[in-house]
This record gives structure tokens, C-alpha cells and sequence, in this order.
């Protein structure tokens, strides 16, 4: 079979649908994931779990997957509907050998992909080139009516999760909450467990609809905010939460209109697990703040940075035995007390139950951090064929002239992050979009817009003559 070599991303698989990626495509990865399963699991009758979310695309998507494992002889559960962190809690909660997640996440709604996991472990890199190459030896077939069986894995999740935070219902001044679900498949699942938590909360755009009518999922992104803050101020509640489509990405939002950023986040868990588990491992990714890890040490606790990446974070984490990782973008990952997954569903009862037991001003908290000044994701369009080799360019440019740009360290775990004494940079190639990301922070404005815009016209320049 013929493939888009450019849909098979460093930790999932994500196309344009009618373009790179349709039913003939979902298919034969049915096919070719369940070989890949026989051979990795060394085990000949497979069952897997397949979910999807509410993308237009994601039902005729599912049942071309499934009678693609139906080809193999994999039986298939039918999960349906569900964030992504309900389907990788039936990798836990259901005897499976794998499973596959429908989503693009946060992408437009043109978008679909797949999240595949192998056992409990979601796979990344070369194990997904893997299945790209299975693929091309698969042969088309016409697609037939699926076999799968459906279960109700949300009704599992829902008492799991409120089992693990009921405790929280004996209290009677819990924060009051905005929930905006952007119209993803996160909503309609949490709405109801805060409810019966005994929260008072407002849910916005809790039905799921892949159209996104009212605004992007990507709470990451300022302007999607802008009800959630709204909503905030005119009723006088406590804590906004945002999620993304997929539900394994949350933003949050403060009182006064300010965001907790998802390395903020990330350092207000890290504090609260440090006071249990005094030198317990914290992983952030490459574009979180040096205050993080600044902080952590100063906690008590081992700070380590890695790749951006849901999967690459969770494989770090299983590697050192790190208690918590997280990403800018808002992926929160609890191994301590929980399956060291990103889910936004249960991340957000980990800060209300911190709020709720602790009555921590966020707004004083904030600010009591150390300042700096910084920016958020910059994204500049860079044909997917190219950011990897304009990438290299710029790291191999900075350590030629490091002198001439003050450079004291250059960290290439993922890109290049670039140390100077007034604040640090960082380039690095997208793993889900045509683009690359930068981010810069620095001791002042001044020193930030310097650094912003020294290496802005050195990526374009870069980017030009690609």
C-alpha cells in the first residue's frame, strides 16, 4: 500500500482526512498493528480496545480499523466515544493486549489520527516507522461490515475516579469551577464526576461536536480562553479549566485573568508530591521555564528535562521512576497515585483537591514566583520536509558562535536550547504540525526581545534558503 510517509509522527499517526489519511488507510493500520502486536506480544489471538472522539470522521474511521484487526483474527472492543485518557484507562481496567485512540487532538476538524498503545504503553519513533513499513506490505482490501463487541468503559473510569477523590465530598467550601470542554470529549465525562463530587461548577461547551462550533480546543491558546475567563469574572468563581479536544491537555485559569501555564502547573503538583516524597524524580520537557527546574531542587526533588512529546515524557518517566512529568502544552502526568498518563479529567481533581485541602491563593502564588519574562509557543510555518534540517542549521550555527551570542550551555535533547546569562531560547521541529516552536525567556523585556528577535531572523533566514 502506498503511504504518507508524513502522517507517521514521532508519537502518533495524524493526516488530513480525503487527503493522507482515509478508510483504505485506517484499514490496513488495522491490519498492520495487529501484526505488529503478534510479533511484539509474541501471542497469536489478540483483543484491543478502540475509542474515538467527536470528530465527523472518527465512526467511519473506527469501523474500517476494526475490520482491519478483524482480518487478523484480533477481536475488538468497541469503547466509543471517549477522551483519550478513558482509553488508555482500558489498557489497565480491561484484560487487552493493546489499543488504538481516534483522535487528532487539538488539530482543525479536516484532521483525524490514531494514538496506538502496545500493552499499556503507548509507542513513539521508530516502533511507529515500524507499523509505517508493515503497512506498506499490507495489500488493499474491499471493507467489510466489522465484528466488535461494545463496553461501557466510561461508567469504569467515572467510579474509579470518584472513588479515588470521594474524600472531597466532606468538604463543604470547595472552590467554585468553570469547566470548558470546547466542545471536545471531555465535557460531557468530567461535568457529571464534579458534579457528584459536590462541586459547583459551570460547564461550558460540555456536548461533544467535531465541528467545534464555538471555539478551538487548545486551551494553550489565549483566544480560546476568552469565555472561560469571561464566565470566571461576571460569576465570581474560583478556577477556570479548559480542555482540549481529546481531553489530555488542560489549561487553567485564575481569578484576576491570569493562566496557570502548563510548567506552572507542573510546579505547583511538583511542590504538593515533594512534601510525601522528599527527592522523588519530576520530568519537564524542553520548553518549560528554568524556574521549574530551579524550583524543584529548591523543593527537595530531582528535576530532569526531556523531549517534548506525550509518549516520550511517559517513556522517560517509566525509565527514571519519576513520581510526575508534564508539558507547556498541558499534558500532566501523575505516576504517584495514578497510571502516569496524561489526563486532563483527572489532573484538574488534583488541583481542586490541593485547593480544596491546602486553600492556596493561586493568584498570590503566581506572583510569589521568581520573575521573569518570557514568551509563549511561537510557531512559524516550516514545510514538514524541511524543519528537521532548518532545525540542525540553527543548532550547528550556535555552537560556532557562541561567543558572539554570550551562549554559556546548548542543551540538544529535543532541538536546540541555548543558555545565555539574561535568559535561554529554544528551536525545535513540531512533532504534529508542518512548523517549528520556539520559545524564549530572559531577566527582562528588554533582554527577551533581544533574544526573540535574534533568533527569529535567524530561523526565517534559515527557513529561506532551506
Amino acid at each position: 500500500m502506498k503511504v504518507d510517509d508524513s502522517v507517521f509522527r514521532e508519537y502518533d499517526i495524524r493526516g488530513i482526512v480525503g487527503e493522507n489519511l482515509d478508510e483504505q488507510f485506517a484499514s490496513q493500520l488495522g491490519q498492520a498493528f495487529a501484526i505488529h502486536l503478534k510479533k511484539a506480544l509474541s501471542k497469536e489471538n489478540l483483543t484491543v480496545s478502540i475509542g474515538y472522539d467527536a470528530r465527523l470522521s472518527s465512526k467511519d474511521l473506527f469501523h474500517a480499523l476494526c475490520y482491519g484487526f478483524n482480518t487478523q483474527g484480533a477481536k475488538v472492543i468497541d469503547i466509543g466515544l471517549v477522551a483519550t485518557p478513558v482509553a488508555y484507562f482500558s489498557l489497565f481496567n480491561l484484560d487487552i493486549d493493546g489499543g488504538i485512540m481516534i483522535t487528532a487532538s487539538h488539530n482543525p476538524p479536516q484532521y483525524n489520527g490514531f494514538k496506538l498503545s502496545v500493552g499499556k504503553r503507548t509507542i513513539f519513533g521508530e516502533e511507529i516507522q515500524t507499523i509505517k513499513e508493515i503497512m506498506k506490505q499490507t495489500q488493499e482490501t474491499s471493507i467489510k461490515t466489522p465484528e466488535f463487541v461494545s463496553y461501557d468503559i466510561i461508567k469504569d473510569y467515572t467510579e474509579y475516579i470518584i472513588n479515588q477523590f470521594k474524600e472531597l465530598k466532606t468538604y463543604t467550601n470547595k472552590p467554585k469551577v468553570v469547566l470548558d470542554a470546547g466542545n471536545g470529549t471531555g465535557g460531557f465525562i468530567a461535568y457529571p464526576i464534579l458534579k457528584e463530587l459536590g462541586f459547583d461548577v459551570i460547564g461550558l461547551y460540555i456536548e461533544p461536536d467535531g465541528t467545534f462550533p464555538n471555539h478551538h480546543p487548545d486551551p494553550t491558546v489565549e483566544e480560546n480562553l476568552k469565555e472561560l475567563k469571561k464566565t470566571l469574572r461576571e460569576k465570581s468563581y474560583d478556577i477556570g479549566i479548559g480542555y482540549d479536544g481529546d481531553a489530555d491537555r488542560i489549561g487553567a485559569v485564575l481569578k484576576n485573568d491570569d493562566t496557570l501555564y502548563g510548567d506552572q502547573l507542573l510546579l505547583l503538583f511538583a511542590q504538593d508530591i515533594l512534601k510525601e516524597h522528599k527527592g522523588a524524580k519530576i520530568v519537564g520537557e524542553v520548553k518549560c521555564s528554568q524556574v521549574l527546574y530551579d524550583k524543584i531542587a529548591q523543593f527537595g526533588g530531582k528535576a530532569i528535562m526531556w523531549k517534548a512529546g506525550h509518549s516520550l515524557i511517559k517513556a522517560k518517566m517509566k525509565e527514571e521512576k519519576a513520581l510526575l512529568g508534564g508539558e507547556m502544552s498541558g499534558h500532566i502526568f501523575f505516576a504517584d497515585r495514578y497510571f502516569g498518563y496524561d489526563d486532563a479529567i483527572y489532573v484538574s481533581l488534583r488541583l481542586l483537591e490541593i485547593l480544596t485541602k491546602e486553600r492556596i491563593n493561586l493568584e498570590e502564588w503566581k506572583n510569589n514566583l521568581p520573575k521573569t519574562f518570557n514568551t509563549p509557543e511561537i510557531r512559524i510555518d516550516c514545510p514538514e520536509d524541511k524543519k528537521v534540517l532548518v532545525t540542525q542549521e540553527i543548532e550547528n550555527y550556535y555552537i560556532k558562535n557562541k561567543e558572539k551570542y554570550s551562549i554559556t550551555d546548548i542543551i540538544t535533547i529535543d532541538g536546540i536550547r541555548f543558555n545565555t546569562k539574561d535568559g535561554w531560547g529554544l528551536v525545535r521541529s513540531s512533532n504534529t504540525q508542518p512548523a517549528l516552536v520556539l520559545r524564549f525567556e530572559a531577566n527582562s523585556t528588554e533582554n527577551l526581545e533581544k533574544l526573540k528577535n535574534d533568533t527569529l531572523n535567524l530561523v526565517n533566514k534559515t527557513i529561506s534558503s532551506a
